[in-house]
């Protein structure tokens, strides 16, 4: 089967967007997204860079013993790009922290960070802009595949993290290499035929983040052998039978993969984590917190809770919390069930009430059973808009019941949070691999990116040197 290099489509076009995007072209509100997006993904990376999973593949990859200048975030090891690429994305998607883009079902920053910021050692001159520029690239072509592709793909069973991750990964790696538009192009082919990562990973596996790593150094791969004249598949996106869309999603392309490319913009449309735990499970647990606090109920006064959400919330977090299955921390993170047992027994949700010793904890378990899932039809809306809300119902010992409503996850665009809060998640999540000033010398320089000709300054600080 032989495909025309030419041929205009949906591959093309979003090919010559990345090879022709540039820093002057972005709106002042686009880049102060990046920025913070940035900042938001480097403190997801050095938390995750203190978790075992984490520490495995950095292992595999000094082992394999990977030459070059790119710095692994929160550890003492530099090596290839792609290399560095697959920890640090792999750390950045560990612990449910990171950004997310809802409509695509996509953590875009975990996988455009590691892949762009690799490929930005040993550059001399308009280092921030570029890396600015490639994380935009990598977000709206992403992003775009990712809307496209969701709904199918997910009923399918694929993990659109490793799936559509590659797209993100390869067209910030275009960007940063300036590769022209035919090159850019076999960089989303090659990045396609790399695609992979399966859902069931939600119910504890430790690969959920290595998805994201194998995304993330799949686009760098691509974008490598694309610059060498390597090719991938011209229409990636659109061949059929085989292609990206057709294959993983039994779908073609829509004229809306494109429309607005370079004027209406993706990134602004994503939004920023709270807890680590599912978008579902924050709702839910949000209302849990309200409902209580509202009503001055401890937990003793509960009787039993019914969440009453989206179907594909039903499927993605409320499946049976079952301890003789759970293999990890995983596991609690992506249970609606758990999050709202934690948050009524103790009132907040943070890292330290998603930890392995609390996973088969007898008052934790014994709360999950007095909670029920069910679907509410009103929030399986066509476009998705309400698939993360819950309405949840808390009846009480004593005859009393009380329901709050909640539509949007706190950190998405409608329910933002402020830069104080996200200044203060950032600080939390570095500590465990920086020191306090070493972090604000981080913000700061993130900050005033666009103005930073060398990152390398960026580069030691973010990775501890072996003494």
């Amino acid at each position: 089967m032989t495909h025309a290099i030419a041929a205009p489509g949906p591959t093309r076009e979003l090919a010559e967007f990345v090879a022709a995007l540039g820093f002057d072209q972005l709106p002042a509100e686009v880049v102060a997204k990046a920025k913070t997006c940035i900042l938001d993904t480097i403190g997801c990376c050095l938390f995750g860079a203190s978790l075992p999973p984490v520490r495995m593949v950095a292992a595999m990859a000094a082992e394999e013993g990977g030459v070059g200048p790119a710095g692994v975030f929160g550890l003492p090891l530099s090596t290839s790009a792609s290399q560095a690429a697959l920890v640090n994305a792999t750390a950045a998607h560990s612990f449910q922290l990171d950004e997310i883009h809802l409509e695509a079902t996509l953590h875009p920053g975990s996988v455009a960070l590691p892949a762009a910021f690799a490929m930005s050692a040993g550059m001399a001159s308009g280092a921030g802009r570029a890396l600015i520029t490639a994380m935009v690239a990598g977000y709206e072509v992403g992003l775009r595949i990712g809307v496209a592709a969701k709904g199918p793909m997910f009923a399918r069973g694929f993990h659109n993290q490793g799936t559509t991750g590659v797209f993100v990964a390869a067209a910030a790696a275009a960007s940063m290499l300036r590769l022209d538009p035919g090159q850019a192009r076999h960089a989303l082919g090659i990045a396609g035929s790399q695609a992979a990562g399966l859902m069931a990973v939600q119910e504890g596996a430790m690969t959920k983040g290595f998805h994201s790593g194998r995304a993330a150094q799949s686009g760098v791969y691509a974008a490598e052998l694309a610059q060498r004249g390597y090719t991938g598949i011209p229409d990636v996106l659109e061949a059929r039978p085989g292609g990206f869309l057709s294959a993983f999603a039994g779908i073609q392309p829509e004229p809306q993969l494109t429309a607005g490319l370079g004027s209406r913009w993706e990134t602004l449309r994503v939004g920023y984590k709270p807890a680590p735990a599912s978008n579902g499970s924050i709702t839910a647990m949000t209302a849990m917190d309200r409902i209580m606090r509202e009503h001055g109920l401890s937990v003793d006064d509960v009787q039993d809770v019914t969440a009453f959400v989206s179907t594909n919330t039903l499927h993605h977090c409320g499946w049976e919390y079952d301890p003789n299955r759970i293999q990890g921390v995983l596991s609690a993170q992506m249970n609606l069930r758990y999050g709202i047992a934690v948050m009524a027994l103790e009132r907040e949700a943070g890292v330290d009430q998603f930890h392995a010793a609390r996973l088969r904890d007898p008052r934790i378990l014994a709360f999950i059973g007095r909670v029920r899932v069910q679907v509410e039809p009103a929030f399986d809306d066509a476009e998705g808009k309400f698939r993360v809300a819950c309405r949840l119902v808390v009846r009480c010992l004593n005859g009393a019941q009380h329901q709050a409503e909640v539509l949007y996850r706190k950190g998405s665009p409608e329910d933002p949070m402020s830069a104080d809060e996200l200044d203060a998640k950032f600080m939390s999540l570095a500590s465990k691999s920086v020191d306090e000033q070493a972090a604000r010398r981080i913000a700061e320089m993130v900050l005033g990116i666009d103005r930073i000709d060398c990152l390398e300054e960026l580069s030691r600080l973010v990775t501890p040197r072996i003494a």
